[in-house]
């Protein structure tokens, strides 16, 4: 019985807060997203839709996204995955998707190609994205 109580007191808030934004480095992205090590064409490994946030510390509007993220991350827990990579400490994932300015983001369908959208935007815009270029 203190097990279970346990248990519940471990999972519980788990379900109640949903997915968190997951930092990413360049062994994670091989394993879980493509590995472009291997081969030239896009192949991507995971199994839900994902969402990258290519950002840096000293960025103001990427620190005004982070929240925004966090919260989608959230509400679209198990329909999609959002990573974010932090470019000056990864600036090989960053120069793989051509990250002149930041934020980026990187769109990626569980089938086809990753879509760009470049800048910080509202919820809603990302709402939209998400339903739109994933979830359709």
């Amino acid at each position: 019985m203190k097990k279970f109580i346990l248990l519940l007191f471990l999972v519980v808030p788990m379900m109640a807060w949903g997915q968190e934004v997951i930092q990413m480095d360049r062994a994670m992205f091989i394993d879980k997203v493509c590995d472009y090590t291997q081969s030239q064409e896009w192949d991507y490994k995971g199994d839900t839709p994902a969402i990258i946030d290519l950002y840096a510390d000293w960025c103001g509007p990427c620190r005004r996204m982070a929240p925004v993220m966090k919260e989608l991350a959230r509400e679209y827990a198990g329909k999609i995955v959002i990573y974010k990579v932090n470019v000056d400490k990864e600036q090989e994932l960053a120069a793989l998707f051509g990250a002149t300015s930041i934020p980026l983001f990187v769109f990626i369908p569980k089938q086809g190609t990753p879509q760009l959208m470049k800048g910080a935007a509202g919820k809603e815009v990302f709402v939209k994205a998400i339903e739109e270029l994933l979830l359709k």
